[in-house]
């Protein structure tokens, strides 16, 4: 008999609106992922880095300090920390995404 396991459904909307344009490429920030796997962005990042061979360029790459300057200067608001960018956060590809599920699967969740 098959196990009925429950199961996390995330809508579409919200996954559309954190995909970006940036260097010609759709990419997710990895703030943005490390949300959407219930754990801190430094643990994604600790895990990425820690793997970093299995993340050529084309699945991810990191913001310049240039790029970093422009997208905070994108947004006309009051925040402080620049829309949560303190440091040049990870940019994944689809591919990038994909490769990083299956090391985030493995990280115990936060609730």
């Amino acid at each position: 008999m098959a196990e009925n396991k429950s199961r996390i459904s995330i809508p579409d909307e919200v996954i559309m609106s954190k995909i970006y344009l940036i260097r010609g490429k759709k990419i997710m920030l990895d703030r943005d992922l490390a949300e959407l796997y219930g754990i801190e962005t430094k643990v994604l990042k600790q895990t990425v880095r820690r793997n970093t061979n299995r993340f050529p360029s084309d699945f991810m790459f990191e913001l310049s300090a240039e790029e970093l300057h422009d997208w905070r200067s994108q947004f006309v608001t009051s925040n402080t920390d620049k829309m949560g960018l303190r440091y040049p956060p990870f940019c994944f590809t689809e591919h990038g995404v994909l490769m990083l599920s299956s090391y985030c699967s493995k990280i115990p969740l936060d609730f």
